[in-house]
């Protein structure tokens, strides 16, 4: 089969993100993302990110590349998953991101043919708390060829099995359709919100109000404990390398990664050593 004879499953390149946690948990740190995006719930415990930019249609890196990053930066500072969504002409697929693990994605060329591997179907299914039976065996069949399904039939099927873990996307925010489609369609639903960068002021002293209320307050900087000087120094150390790497590449997403885990790592030494000893 030529270029030209495969099937395309949109006019442009879309994406979306999507993250397991309430959009109240969700905008505080979509904000450090420093990128103008639309945020709606979508399901229990779900919330939909429709990015307002097209950076990957403005001569920069592939959609693919600018999702992984966000999704990674997003994931680094939070205690919820964050999936990425991506498509374009040729190819479809999602990145997973879960704290400081290895991100996990699958790809599938615009025919619907599995270009991935057996096991981030396995480790997908665990990081979200999947059914390890009835959504395993869902999932793998995703990774097996069907000349009936293009990739965006395979983003369709991969959504059919979040429905189970209680996702439902709005309608028209759908695999497949275009960036600008996607925009219009987060813009009429009843409770979204724009997100956008407001300063490090108040984008972290926003973000750190949501987090004081969540289950992770012996992490917190303030609290004086040691995991949270271990985890300002892991932040550190993740970050430089992230951050470089990021650079190297001339990757937007991963240079956005590794100065988030820089900041938060820094403002947790900082405050621990500024902090008055008994």
């Amino acid at each position: 089969m030529s270029p030209t004879d495969v099937p395309r499953i949109g006019p442009a390149p879309g994406a979306l993100l999507l993250c397991r946690a309430e959009p109240e948990a969700v905008a505080p740190a979509a904000r450090l993302l420093r990128e103008r995006m639309l945020l709606t719930s979508a399901g229990a415990q779900w919330s939909v990110l429709v990015p307002e930019g097209t950076p990957w249609q403005q001569g920069g890196e592939p959609v693919d590349r600018v999702l992984t990053g966000w999704a990674t930066a997003l994931a680094v500072g939070a205690p919820w998953p964050v999936l990425a969504l991506w498509w374009d002409a040729d190819r479809s697929g999602y990145t997973l991101a879960a704290g400081f693990r290895r991100p996990v994605g699958y790809v599938w060329l615009a025919s619907g043919t599995p270009a991935g591997e057996d096991e981030a179907m396995r480790t997908f299914a665990t990081r979200l708390g999947l059914d390890p039976v009835l959504d395993v065996q869902s999932l793998n069949a995703l990774a097996q060829p069907d000349p009936a399904a293009d990739a965006r039939a395979r983003l369709r099927g991969l959504l059919a099995v979040l429905t189970r873990a209680g996702l439902t996307l709005p309608t028209g925010l759908a695999p497949g359709e275009p960036a600008d489609r996607l925009r219009e369609v987060a813009r009429v639903q009843p409770d979204a919100r724009p997100v956008e960068w407001s300063g490090w002021r108040d984008a972290v002293r926003a973000e750190l109000d949501v987090v004081d209320s969540s289950r992770l307050g012996s992490w917190l900087p303030w609290s004086g404990t040691p995991r949270a000087r271990v985890l300002a120094l892991a932040q550190v150390a993740a970050g430089v390398p992230l951050t470089a790497l990021g650079l190297r590449r001339r990757s937007g997403g991963w240079i956005t990664a590794g100065a988030l885990l820089l900041a938060h790592g820094v403002l947790g030494l900082a405050y621990d050593l500024g902090r008055p000893r008994d």
